[in-house]
């Protein structure tokens, strides 16, 4: 369906929230004639880098910008709002949100504050109810609290879509696709048809190995396909360096997950208990990556609960 693009009109100034300032380095890169991103570091979240580890991305149209993903606190969404205001007068109309994981849809606050309209894909909106988004919102108080400020609560939405959207902004076509379950089973990528640029969201990663979680392995390599069916000249990760060859880039994370559901998946057939299983295994294709060292053991261990599961019939 075409949805018809009716948001409310932005202020230009940004919103003076009780969050501090952020003070980390952001840098913007324009990748299309209209489009453009941030790169967060490929690390994990810590208090020195103040949570800012995803990419956001914006969109000048010529009558108004739209936003993907908005960072992991208020701060630096605030910060992403001073870096647009340096491009572009245009008021923000329009957030999307790739997926519900901290890093990226904290934000929300101060985006929200200067007009913006929020639309997220409806798949998870238990799950700002649920215990697990309270033990996450907690664990990054106690991280990054400053500058998420003290009367945070997890954001909201203003527009849940239950299907792929096709819209029109200024003179740019835009296709919201809803690509998960993957990630998350809300994982959605944006693409900015007259650049060829693709907002991939976590369903790709750049230069680090993927945080798997919970995440539905064999779901998300038919998602990585959908991903890249839309033809993007350009791919923006959710995390890491843009991409000017998806198909090439999209090799990793393809590759790592492929690589831990073959070999978790032996051992969950042969019987063998995990941490000797893990224990058995060459990681070096992937041990030079960022983040392979706090991430892969717990993203093997999900996997290897998962092909349990998949053994089973579940």
């Amino acid at each position: 369906p075409r949805a018809a693009l009716l948001c409310s009109v932005s202020v230009y100034t940004a919103y003076a929230g009780d969050w501090a300032r952020s003070s980390v380095p952001m840098q913007v890169q324009q990748v299309g004639p209209h489009t453009y991103y941030v790169q967060g570091v490929l690390d994990e979240a810590t208090r020195q880098n103040q949570g800012f580890i995803a990419n956001a991305g914006f969109v000048v149209t010529g009558d108004g910008v739209v936003v993907f993903d908005t960072l992991g606190s208020p701060a630096l969404g605030e910060q992403l709002i001073a870096e647009i205001r340096k491009r572009t007068r245009e008021p923000i109309k329009l957030v999307i949100l790739s997926h519900f994981h901290a890093d990226h849809f904290y934000g929300i606050p101060a985006f929200k504050a200067v007009g913006a309209q929020v639309w997220a894909n409806s798949g998870i909106r238990e799950y700002l109810h649920s215990d697990a988004a309270r033990e996450r919102l907690a664990e990054r108080k106690a991280l990054i609290g400053p500058w998420l400020g003290k009367a945070f609560t997890l954001p909201t939405v203003d527009v849940w879509l239950d299907s792929d959207v096709d819209f029109q902004m200024g003179q740019l076509h835009f296709r919201l696709r809803h690509v998960g379950p993957a990630h998350t089973p809300e994982d959605t990528a944006l693409l900015v048809v007259e650049d060829g640029v693709l907002y991939s969201g976590d369903v790709v990663y750049a230069g680090r190995v993927p945080f798997i979680g919970d995440a539905d392995t064999r779901s998300w390599l038919k998602a990585i396909d959908k991903v890249l069916a839309l033809q993007p000249k350009v791919m923006v990760p959710g995390h890491g360096p843009v991409s000017r060859d998806p198909v090439r880039d999209a090799t990793l994370t393809r590759d790592y997950i492929t690589f831990l559901r073959a070999q978790m998946g032996q051992a969950a057939r042969d019987f063998v208990p995990f941490d000797e299983a893990y224990a058995k295994v060459d990681w070096s294709k992937f041990a030079a990556e960022p983040t392979f060292d706090v991430a892969n053991r717990n993203n093997a261990y999900n996997v290897y609960l998962q092909m349990e599961q998949e053994l089973l019939g579940k």
